[in-house]
């Protein structure tokens, strides 16, 4: 049974009330739902995924505020699946998916925007899927080592344009750059994550909580700079607390004149108002055992002002802020990637499933005698891997090398998962 800190338990009892509390300890105690999003332009037919018709007892079905996520009965070995490296969907969290049901409400023309604090790209992923067409984004993430991570399943996803920056919301603020949408999805204690994350429970403390909250109002506060007058702000927390939520809304309302804006939603996906005393605005909490997912908070507002239209966004005033992401002069990666990819530009080898396990491994592997020699994209289920440069007796692997799977272990049954049991040519 999951014991949480004193402090947390005593501060969250009085906020919540004894049945809202007790109906998140029970909810604490569950294991977390498994769900994923999937790519609508690499695979915009469900039914046709395999990890998604392969699921032993029980069925798949659909996360209701995403029109693109499933939840699964099970969790399977994802990192043997060859079509999530090939980015057909990406393994999410089902409340942060929200996000795509805020943008599907509230965005209607092509905008420019900016997701602040992005990695590992699963918000960021959701945003390409639900902008407009004709949209840009720009995803950041501030710790270098974790922006490797987003670049990576940016490039995946395959979507365009988008840009992969490594900077502070400062160096967003100092170059003047303006936006029609930013969301902020700010560092927080991580109480909605104690289920999923056990480490987010042993760093827990009321100091980090106080931490957190003055570090959100830093960051939003140069965020703010950044958006265009009548553009749309989205701040979301994975905490349950009022100080890095509800607290910190009304501060920008009365410090920064944000204004609110409502979402529509349904009464039973069980999303829960404001729990903060005398606050009343429309405010969106996923409570685990309330609702399928796990801890979110998340409000949107608007910047006061008339907004400039929809090119207004696509203008960024001072120096261009894109930072050198390490890995991104892999352009060959993505090409091959890409959702927009040139099929008569590269020839293609199709390959089973354990010589597609072996490329992801970055190990050499063997193509059919008549692939013709240079360049090739390889694919697995008609979906694109990576390049190799076949030169007739092997072919050497370009997959990036931070990429690779490592495991060794391949989970029981999976070729067979897969549809793919031919024998491997090497």
């Amino acid at each position: 049974m999951m014991t949480v800190p004193k402090e947390f338990e005593e501060y969250t009892r009085r906020l919540f009330g004894e049945k809202l509390y007790s109906t998140l300890m029970e909810g604490l105690q569950q294991e977390p739902p498994v769900s994923i999003r999937l790519n609508p332009k690499k695979f915009p037919h469900p039914q046709e995924l395999s990890i998604l018709s392969s699921q032993g007892t029980g069925h798949p079905h659909a996360v209701p505020w995403c029109e693109t996520g499933f939840y699964l009965p099970q969790r399977p070995d994802f990192t043997f699946d060859p079509l999530l490296h090939a980015g057909c969907y990406y393994v999410q969290e089902a409340s942060s998916m929200f996000i795509w049901h805020v943008l599907r409400q509230h965005v209607q023309t092509p905008v420019t925007m900016l997701d602040l604090c992005a990695a590992p790209g699963g918000k960021s992923t959701t945003a390409l899927s639900a902008l407009p067409e004709g949209s840009t984004l720009w995803a950041n993430e501030p710790v270098r080592n974790r922006a490797q991570i987003l670049h990576e399943n940016i490039q995946k996803w395959g979507w365009s344009p988008c840009v992969v920056t490594n900077c502070y919301p400062r160096d967003y603020a100092r170059a003047g750059m303006q936006f029609d949408v930013i969301l902020c999805d700010v560092p927080c204690s991580g109480e909605g994550m104690f289920r999923k994350d056990p480490n987010a429970m042993a760093e827990w403390s009321p100091q980090n909580v106080e931490k957190c909250w003055r570090l959100q109002r830093e960051i939003v506060s140069e965020a703010w700079k950044c958006l265009q007058d009548g553009g749309l702000f989205i701040y979301s927390t994975c905490t349950f607390n009022t100080h890095e939520n509800e607290e910190n809304i009304r501060w920008m309302q009365e410090e920064l004149g944000a204004t609110i804006v409502p979402v529509e939603t349904r009464q039973e996906w069980n999303i829960t108002g404001s729990l903060l005393e005398g606050f009343n605005e429309p405010v969106y909490r996923f409570i685990p055992g309330v609702t399928q997912g796990e801890g979110l908070f998340v409000c949107v507002m608007r910047k006061n002002g008339e907004a400039k239209g929809e090119k207004q966004g696509k203008r960024s005033k001072g120096r261009d802020k894109r930072s050198e992401v390490q890995g991104m002069e892999k352009a060959e990666v993505a090409e091959a990637l890409a959702v927009d990819l040139n099929p008569a530009k590269y020839p293609m080898a199709e390959l089973p499933y354990p010589t597609a396990i072996c490329y992801l491994r970055r190990e050499a592997i063997t193509l059919p005698p008549e692939t013709p020699r240079g360049l090739v994209i390889v694919t697995f289920d008609g979906h694109p891997l990576g390049f190799v440069k076949n030169i007739g007796n092997r072919a050497n692997n370009l997959y990036p090398k931070e990429w690779r799977i490592k495991s060794t272990h391949i989970p029981k049954n999976y070729e067979a998962i897969f549809r793919h049991t031919e024998q491997d040519p090497h």
